[in-house]
């Protein structure tokens, strides 16, 4: 049976995941190819594509750089394909999910400061901040963009 898995990995250990089933095409294509088909490796690998480029376009935007750290690798072989996509930028979870209020407090000096500050502080109340997710809402698309890659299995294209 193929399936095809899609991964979400935030380096806080979160994880987020969608799965394809693929054995009712395999089932059907084996008997013409006698094995993986190219189309479905290629119907995987677009829907890879449209997956990471989704959570691009999700993802929200200062400087740019958690955008352009969205990568994606298909993963397996054979008659099991699957694919991750994630980033490696420290604040990607904090992002996905948000934070709880706290407390920041200075770790090499004795106080805070920051320009347009009065003067400096011991330590800074932070609100929190809300969740944007990016990843799971892309990952969540995952049967949409199958379907569409799947439906040209045996086409040619």
């Amino acid at each position: 049976m193929a399936r095809a898995r899609a991964s979400v990995n935030l380096r806080a250990g979160a994880r987020t995941s969608a799965s394809i089933n693929t054995r009712a095409y395999e089932r059907g294509l084996r008997r013409f190819f006698g094995g993986m088909s190219e189309d479905v490796k290629r119907a995987v690998d677009r829907t890879r594509m449209d997956v990471q480029n989704e959570a691009r376009r999700r993802a929200p935007v200062d400087t740019g750089r958690l955008r352009s750290s969205i990568v994606s690798r298909a993963e397996g072989g054979g008659r099991s394909l699957g694919y991750v996509v994630g980033t490696n930028v420290s604040y990607a979870a904090a992002v996905e999910y948000g934070t709880a209020p706290h407390v920041i407090k200075p770790k090499y000096k004795r106080a805070l400061y920051w320009p347009g500050a009065a003067h400096p502080v011991a330590q800074v109340n932070h609100p929190g901040t809300k969740a944007q997710p990016f990843l799971r809402p892309a990952i969540e698309l995952t049967p949409i963009f199958w379907r569409a890659h799947a439906s040209q299995i045996g086409r040619g294209r």
